[in-house]
């Protein structure tokens, strides 16, 4: 590797995570206009019904966990101490696989409740069933990811991530030939068939990458030393829970939030006026279509947000507050020029890729109307990462609930009396404050 990418490791990890992100949102992007094809706005409406659960899940088993394993492993890249990154490693593995096992027996076997109390669509049942199956495959490779994550050797997280897309897709065009081949209806249960396969394929490569990696770098027989390590696991879990309790239980408080916000747009849209199609139609066509597509160039800041979080908390604890004022301007000087561009890029062309990709007339109208979210999404993904490096998660945790409160008051208020586009105002409001107060937040760095 060239020394210049060797020196920057944000640089070299932004270049990485970016161009896996697109390379995964191309694949995802297409996939999603062949399911739009295939099975309709119903079916992506009554799809993306299941990603609430999905999200609480991955809350409350491993999210937490994935940043504490991040922060505690961090250090091995100047200490060069694999054993005490390996134990907190498997001590996280360890806690997150219990509450993942826990998780999937609670959804496989309480399917039809949660489809009916809960989502408020019993159709979604036998896909929350399948769902289930893939929450252990996801916490392997989330937590593997964390490490790799903290040691700043993005190449593992990018290789897991676009190694479930291309599975994933891949097998759901399999299952979807063989089945036109055998004259069987093409259900969109075969998405979520394909959704399992693509973890497991992602939980196989980060598997390999950590167990080639700690083979180079432990002691032989290091593994026969676990059992005698009983004080240094137990100091690895409190130092694992005590950062990733708080994050969990926030991160499942947004997520249950952001769920009722996602199972009552339908519902709203119903008291509007809609029937049960329509709603679940028009749900899709936002959700699977046209909102995709804007956080498509989002992948540039998602992977600076993921690697901006230990270079802030590495500069906080050096008290190195010019870097940390040169990461939060550039932060919003930037972010504010993307995303003029692509506001503009949607505003102009959201129309025509609406009937190109979608054949879709309201996925276009939808594009053009939310195009303004883009310089509001990048400004306020990257302040949050440095507020969380800062140690300020409080801080993020309040913006994101009263960004998302504010969204709610919209989906209950202004939908049933302007429709959908209630809806579409919310999120443009609701963006605005939690940008304007991130940018307060930080302003002693201005």
């Amino acid at each position: 590797m060239p020394a210049f990418f060797r020196k920057n490791p944000l640089i070299t990890g932004t270049i990485i995570l970016t161009l896996t992100g697109f390379a995964s949102r191309f694949i995802g992007f297409f996939y999603r206009i062949f399911l739009s094809r295939v099975f309709g706005a119903e079916g992506m409406g009554i799809y993306q019904l299941t990603s609430p659960v999905l999200a609480l899940t991955f809350s409350l088993t491993v999210a937490g966990m994935q940043t504490a394993i991040s922060k505690f492993v961090a250090g091995e890249v100047t200490t060069k101490d694999y054993r005490y990154s390996f134990i907190h490693l498997f001590t996280g593995f360890v806690l997150s696989m219990a509450l993942s096992f826990l998780c999937t027996i609670g959804i496989y076997c309480y399917a039809d409740e949660i489809a009916l109390y809960f989502l408020l669509e019993e159709r979604t049942a036998p896909l929350l069933r399948i769902i289930s199956l893939s929450i252990p495959m996801a916490t392997v490779h989330s937590c593997i990811n964390g490490y790799f994550y903290g040691i700043r050797k993005t190449a593992v997280p990018s290789a897991c991530q676009l190694s479930e897309q291309l599975v994933r897709v891949g097998s759901v065009y399999l299952i979807y030939y063989f089945c036109l081949q055998r004259g069987f209806e093409p259900t969109i249960s075969f998405a979520v068939v394909g959704l399992v396969i693509g973890e497991a394929a992602s939980m196989i490569v980060s598997l390999i990458a950590v167990k080639a990696h700690f083979t180079h770098m432990l002691p032989p027989g290091y593994g026969s030393l676990l059992s005698f390590e009983r004080i240094s696991f137990s100091k690895a879990s409190e130092n694992l829970l005590r950062v990733a309790m708080p994050l969990s239980i926030n991160r499942v408080i947004i997520n249950f939030l952001q769920s009722v916000e996602s199972i009552f747009i339908p519902n709203r849209l119903i008291t509007y006026g809609y029937n049960q199609a329509s709603a679940l139609s028009v749900y899709g066509i936002l959700t699977g279509m046209s909102l995709p597509l804007l956080l498509f160039p989002g992948a540039i800041t998602n992977s600076i947000c993921v690697l901006l979080l230990p270079l802030v908390s590495e500069a906080d604890a050096g008290g190195n507050r010019r870097a940390i004022k040169k990461a939060v301007n550039k932060s919003i000087r930037y972010g504010f020029f993307l995303g003029a561009v692509f506001t503009a890029f949607f505003l102009i062309g959201g129309k025509f890729l609406g009937n190109l990709l979608y054949q879709n007339e309201l996925a276009g109208k939808f594009i053009m109307i939310l195009s303004f979210l883009c310089p509001l999404m990048y400004i306020a993904g990257t302040l949050n990462s440095i507020l969380n490096g800062l140690g300020k998660t409080g801080l993020t945790f309040l913006y994101s609930m009263i960004s998302l409160l504010v969204r709610l008051g919209f989906v209950f208020f202004a939908i049933p009396t302007f429709g959908i586009h209630g809806y579409l105002w919310g999120l443009l409001a609701s963006q605005l404050v939690q940008t304007l107060l991130c940018m307060f937040a930080v302003r002693e760095y201005y």
